[in-house]
């Protein structure tokens, strides 16, 4: 009996601690709503292969915190293997995006991932993809937002210069 009474005070102090926490955290006065035509689209960073258009939903993906992107690409648009420090979240909002796993390049493995499909690809996993038909993504995570080529060779920012 007197493990249960521990056991109901326990649970009586960390729900008065979470309220306590709560109370400290200021609420939120304002919610973000952001529709199609706000979005501002421009050519991908140069560690992207050229020919694909991103906008920023939300946040700053070069800084430390919550961001959101999207990125439209062409038809057969390659992202050689590579890697992130972070976490990485897609939503295919249009089109098919083809996500794998692995060091090489190779259209015969993965996941096929339709509109509504979403992958989570954990921090440094090595991972590729490829659109089928023109293709719009969602990106959200946590930044900065980092991409590292498994071949330095395939980092396009490396050839652009």
């Amino acid at each position: 009996m007197s493990s249960l009474r521990f056991s109901a005070v326990a649970l009586l102090a960390l729900a008065v601690l979470g309220v306590a926490v709560a109370a400290d955290t200021p609420p939120m006065r304002h919610h973000l709503a952001v529709t199609p035509d706000q979005l501002q689209w421009g050519p991908v960073p140069p560690v992207f292969p050229a020919g694909a258009q991103m906008a920023v939903v939300q946040g700053d993906p070069s800084s430390e915190g919550f961001y959101v992107l999207r990125v439209r690409m062409p038809d057969g648009y390659k992202i050689m293997p590579h890697w992130h420090p972070t976490a990485e979240n897609v939503t295919v909002l249009s089109g098919s995006l083809h996500v794998a796993a692995g060091d090489s390049f190779d259209t015969s493995g993965g996941d096929k991932l339709g509109q509504g499909g979403y992958v989570s690809l954990p921090a440094l996993m090595h991972h590729y993809a490829w659109s089928e038909g023109a293709t719009e993504i969602q990106i959200h995570g946590m930044g900065p937002f980092a991409l590292f080529y498994i071949n330095p060779a395939d980092d396009p920012s490396h050839m652009q210069k």
